[in-house]
């Protein structure tokens, strides 16, 4: 992207919801404030901030993701359905305006890596095999074979963002801390910390499933 380091940028926060760069997010646009915040979109570069609103403290993560309109379907009553893909990651300096939509003063948050290249592969590798564990158990688990895609990323700081974006249980819990990360290494490192310890969890009960399904399968008596 070729913005300059600091912008205004239309805001959109959502409920929960995390966006992760290069990461698909359709929305249906109701609201008429933000009716008029895609018009305003749609008109300039297509783009629009999308953060994470806390529905329980009333507050709005200082973190979010550009999003880039890549579709727009207008219906006959003016309301919309969007196709976004997240882009590059911004901090919400402060608000400029609040009506007729929030309108931020941001500025882009670049990653920085503190390992070496070696390191930073081995911890990637370390990282995806826990990842593909995780899927294979799970599988076993709900007795439906899984697999990770094919087009899995392969490099640390796009793997780290689909692992954010894509994993639910306790990665779920800890994405906009995973989004607010600005270092690559240690995003790789945390999702390897909840990516092991929900293989450990997995592997128990994969065992235990095991167990008592050689059990019933060996009971001859009711």
């Amino acid at each position: 992207m070729t913005d300059l380091a600091v912008r205004e940028l239309p805001l959109f926060p959502l409920p929960d919801v995390v966006l992760f760069p290069q990461e698909v997010l359709p929305l249906h646009i109701f609201e008429p404030r933000y009716r008029m915040m895609l018009q305003t979109a749609m008109s300039e570069d297509r783009r629009f901030g999308v953060v994470r609103w806390d529905p329980q403290n009333k507050r709005m993560a200082e973190v979010g993701c550009c999003a880039e309109i890549l579709h727009c379907q207008v219906q006959d009553d003016d309301r919309s359905n969007i196709v976004t893909m997240g882009q590059q990651r911004f901090r919400v300096l402060n608000i400029v305006r609040d009506t007729p939509f929030r309108v931020g003063m941001v500025s882009w948050i670049e990653d920085t890596v503190s390992e070496s290249h070696e390191e930073l592969e081995t911890l990637t590798s370390d990282v995806t095999r826990a990842l593909r564990d995780v899927v294979d158990l799970t599988g076993k688990l709900i007795g439906k074979p899984s697999s990770l895609p094919a087009d899995l990323p392969d490099l640390p700081r796009e793997l780290s963002f689909w692992i954010g974006a894509h994993l639910g249980g306790p990665v779920a819990d800890h994405q906009q801390a995973l989004l607010e990360i600005t270092d690559t290494g240690e995003r790789l490192r945390q999702e390897y910390e909840l990516l092991d310890q929900t293989r450990r969890q997995l592997a128990a009960r994969t065992v235990l499933k095991d167990t008592f399904s050689s059990l019933g399968g060996d009971d001859g008596e009711t």
